[in-house]
């Protein structure tokens, strides 16, 4: 994968600025931003996720499916508990393992080596993927899709959505994009519930560049300066708090 460039991020800030955008500016949630659709904690065994977030949440993930040919499957855990301030209810925890009943782990295979579970990435939703697609490439910013995505759920329905993926995602920092189909109900509607997004922030070396990134894609994050890349969020469940970091 080639890395974005400073420049090519500087000279697509600084144009995004000087042209009008047909992106809608992203309002912000108290501690993270609204289009946070999920976060992904990584485990090496499911069961061992599961028990991981029942420890310290009280509220068990429900088995979600798995994803045909990736080699992953997953439980959920809603984040969507509305609050005054939340725009956008519609995000959930994702707890994703390899799925023994296939060959391999196709994408996200760190999982296989974890020995403790960890965030590992984040998603970000939109409704103009496609749009989006167009004005990246327009601005010279690499990406992969939108490419088709599936998850066959216990009781046989299949979710579909479509998902873009910027080369160069900052050590795991920046989100990957999801629309939903719409004759999908997004997954945080039946998802386990009881729990809500407290914060979410992203560390990085350089602050400052990171900014810029996460402005010119629209989202609203909290950023702090640390020596090492990380991610860092609080899900608050009845009292008890999970803090997860990547």
């Amino acid at each position: 994968m080639e890395n974005i460039s400073r420049r090519t991020f500087l000279t697509f800030t600084a144009s995004a600025v000087i042209t009008p955008t047909i992106w809608a500016t992203e309002t912000k949630a108290a501690g993270f931003p609204t289009l946070l659709d999920h976060i992904l904690l990584g485990c090496s065994d499911l069961e061992r996720g599961i028990a991981f977030v029942q420890e310290r949440t009280g509220i068990p993930a429900v088995f979600g499916g798995v994803h045909p040919g990736r080699g992953t499957q997953n439980a959920l855990l809603s984040l969507g508990e509305r609050r005054p301030g939340d725009l956008n209810p519609r995000r959930y925890l994702e707890i994703i393992a390899p799925d023994p009943k296939q060959s391999s782990v196709e994408q996200y295979s760190v999982i296989t080596k974890l020995k403790e579970p960890r965030l590992i990435g984040w998603a970000a939703h939109r409704d103009d993927l496609d749009q989006f697609a167009v004005r990246l490439r327009k601005e010279g910013i690499e990406f992969e899709g939108p490419q088709p995505g599936s998850r066959q759920r216990p009781d046989g329905n299949v979710l579909h959505w479509k998902a873009l993926r910027l080369k160069e995602d900052r050590g795991g920092l920046l989100p990957f994009f999801i629309e939903w189909s719409p004759d999908t109900t997004h997954p945080s509607v039946d998802a386990q519930r009881g729990c809500h997004l407290k914060s979410f922030e992203l560390l990085t070396p350089d602050p400052d560049f990171l900014v810029k990134i996460t402005e010119t894609l629209d989202l609203r994050v909290d950023i702090s300066k640390a020596a090492e890349p990380q991610m860092r969020a609080v899900i608050s469940c009845a009292g008890k708090e999970l803090k997860l970091t990547s």
